[in-house]
């Protein structure tokens, strides 16, 4: 069913490219419901919609696309959900900002039954391919070490150096310095064993708790918020959620894009400028951002921690199924999930080591070529630094056919770019992102 020979894999690698992704990225389901509390919405409600969004998502993922790139609610679309309810200062609860999820999902299930989706994968150029791919390893980098306190916050530089003393920041080197040995050695499951390693260091000192009843049943304590489409059309013109509909349709529209496109390089998987099977593949976003709004929680999106699973050998849909039977187990052990992602130390490594590897796609820009180089420059700059994918992507995309024109190459630019080009100027100048 998931092709495994003809991919160059194995069931063990497939199961062990998938518990490194459910590592990587299992804090949302405790991360989301605190940043989506804030608006409101009950933590129960957001834990397990969290859950059923990204189960639907990665388990279409695997079985419709055959691809090892998981879904679940996206970091940055959660935040911005949340100030759009929190900004409104109590005249927008948080069931209508769902409606404008739910609208946009539709949408989006729309334009990817299309070949809309696919024309634009196609229409990027290859250096921009590569400088999206190069990006979010920077971007997933510096996330890593962000969050494991290596680098810290700084007043006047912005970032400077963490404190190297610090019991974190300690657990982080030593996973890091594991996981790169066992890189250098070529020993299978090096990611894997690197996070295991950590996980057993932080608990015998002490960074790793793990209190109470180990499980605890999930429920969603107000049922289905949002499920008729008219009423959630009129939810949307009532209070004049047009802009946070668009914003929400084309903030995950590249998210997504652009991960699957990075991952999808990393792997192999790109058949030339084309990515097989790219409808189905992206159905899986905007079905989960649809069922996820119903149930509770803000849009989906490609998760950027599936390329730890890909460097792993995670090559087909066997590694997203496994992906999608530790969330629906995650669902009845918060405790423990918890608990796991409350030590940024265990992932951290993985993050950085993956980004080390993605990096990589930058010798494959041409360089040589101001007009092709700069704007793929751009991309991985402005990704970390702006910790947003589409951001990048969106300067990527303004910069391009406005490098070709000067240059009199206009005709090499495919119509799509220049649409996108003035719907991301337009929403980097009027709309919150």
């Amino acid at each position: 069913m998931f092709q495994l020979e003809k991919n160059n894999t194995s069931i063990k690698t497939e199961l062990l490219a998938g518990m490194t992704t459910f590592l990587t990225m299992a804090y949302i389901v405790i991360v989301n419901p605190i940043i989506l509390s804030d608006a409101g919405v009950p933590f129960d409600q957001v834990f397990l919609a969290t859950i059923i969004a990204t189960v639907i998502g990665t388990l279409w993922m695997a079985l419709c696309a055959n691809y090892p790139i998981a879904i679940a609610p996206g970091m940055g679309l959660n935040a911005y959900f949340a100030s759009v309810v929190i900004g409104s200062d109590g005249s927008l609860d948080y069931t209508a900002a769902f409606s404008a999820v739910f609208v946009a999902g539709l949408l989006f299930i729309i334009l990817s039954l299309t070949s809309f989706r696919e024309k634009l994968i196609e229409s990027i150029p290859e250096n921009l391919k590569h400088g999206i791919t190069a990006g979010i390893g920077l971007f997933i980098a510096f996330l890593g070490l962000r969050l494991s306190g290596l680098v810290a916050s700084h007043e006047s530089t912005l970032v400077r150096l963490g404190d190297l003393t610090s019991p974190p920041v300690l657990l982080t080197l030593f996973g890091l310095i594991v996981t790169v040995i066992l890189m250098t050695l070529n020993v299978y499951g090096a990611i894997f064993i690197g996070m295991i390693a950590t996980g057993i260091v932080a608990f015998f000192t002490k960074q790793l708790h793990f209190e109470g009843a180990p499980w605890k049943v999930p429920h969603l304590p107000e049922g289905i918020l949002v499920w008729n489409p008219i009423q959630a059309v009129g939810d949307v013109i009532s209070h004049g959620l047009y802009g946070v509909v668009f914003a929400f349709l084309i903030v995950t529209l590249f998210d997504t894009t652009g991960t699957m496109i990075g991952v999808a390089k990393q792997a192999g998987l790109m058949k030339g400028k084309s990515l097989p099977r790219a409808r189905h593949a992206l159905l899986a976003d905007s079905i989960a951002a649809t069922a996820g709004a119903m149930v509770g929680t803000s849009p989906t999106s490609a998760y950027v921690e599936s390329s730890s699973g890909v460097a792993v050998g995670g090559r087909t849909g066997l590694t997203t199924l496994t992906v999608a039977i530790f969330f629906i187990i995650a669902a009845f052990f918060s405790p423990v999930v918890g608990a796991l992602s409350n030590v940024a130390a265990i992932t951290a490594p993985a993050l950085i080591i993956v980004g080390s590897l993605m990096i990589g796609a930058v010798k494959h820009i041409d360089w040589d070529s101001f007009d092709e180089a700069f704007p793929a420059f751009l991309v991985i700059l402005t990704m970390p630094l702006t910790s947003s994918i589409a951001t990048g992507i969106a300067l990527g995309f303004i910069t391009y056919p406005v490098l070709k024109v000067v240059k009199g190459k206009w005709r090499e630019v495919p119509l799509l770019l220049y649409f996108f080009a003035v719907l991301f100027a337009y929403q980097l100048l009027f709309l919150p992102h």
